[in-house]
């Protein structure tokens, strides 16, 4: 078994009638978060922001896409038809991927991401810097 080093690598290394989804997925990811850094992590496209943003890999019949964590309440009807589990969406090989529920689940990512990064910010800043932020104290 080849050691794959990228995702470009990843790409080409799966079959030919899948390439062009596996690519439509990361520019989709690459869209909503373009700082994100892109890296192979267990084996898969990774990508980082703030956190662990989205992992993506190729099955037998159908493309998971991990770490997203949907908040049920706001994506539940949306993902009835495909087969999660906590953390992981299955999209069939079969269908059309959904780039567009593809796109909102990222953007809730990105928010649950950017959220956490600044309330750890605010919990190491100095007592009275988190009590007073810094554009309310007067010099």
């Amino acid at each position: 078994m080849k050691s794959i080093k990228t995702v470009d690598e990843y790409i080409a290394d799966a079959p030919e009638n899948v390439r062009d989804r596996l690519n439509e997925l990361r520019e989709a990811i690459r869209s909503v978060a373009p700082a994100a850094v892109e890296r192979i992590s267990y084996g898969m496209p990774y990508y980082h922001y703030k956190g662990r943003l989205a992992y993506f890999a190729l099955a037998k019949n159908h493309i998971g896409v991990y770490a997203l964590f949907p908040d049920e309440k706001e994506f539940g009807k949306e993902l009835e038809r495909y087969s999660t589990s906590k953390g992981t969406i299955r999209f069939p090989l079969k269908e059309k991927l959904p780039i567009a529920l593809i796109k909102k689940l990222l953007r809730a990512r990105l928010r649950k991401l950017e959220k956490a990064a600044r309330d750890k910010k605010l919990r190491n800043l100095p007592r009275f810097l988190a009590v007073y932020p810094v554009s309310t104290v007067r010099s």
